[in-house]
């Protein structure tokens, strides 16, 4: 299971789904950080936890085959626009429901 193209879109797809895990726990740890007792503490682990599993994720991915090592990347850039996307359409939804 060398660069076959089964394998390479298996590598994107876990790259999204890393991408999601990631920035959306990004996001999530910003919305309740702001109300945190403890906020620093909230930053400092969420980065660790999220960093901890996208590191081992893109490891094991990769499997030392850099075309993997690079679908999985493609897809955690592509999941990051999506998030930011998904995130940005969020906010207004919910600037234009304070203001009705």
């Amino acid at each position: 299971m060398m660069n076959d193209p089964l394998s390479l879109l298996l590598s994107f797809v876990a790259g999204l789904l890393f991408g999601v895990v990631f920035y959306g726990g990004l996001w999530w740890t910003i919305r309740k950080g702001l109300s945190s007792r403890r906020p620093a503490l909230l930053f400092l682990g969420s980065a660790v936890l999220r960093m901890s599993v996208v590191m081992a994720g893109f490891y094991f991915v990769s499997n030392g085959l850099w075309q993997h090592l690079l679908a999985c990347l493609m897809g955690f850039i592509i999941a990051r626009l999506a998030v930011t996307w998904l995130t940005r359409s969020k906010q207004k939804e919910d600037r234009h429901a304070s203001e009705s």
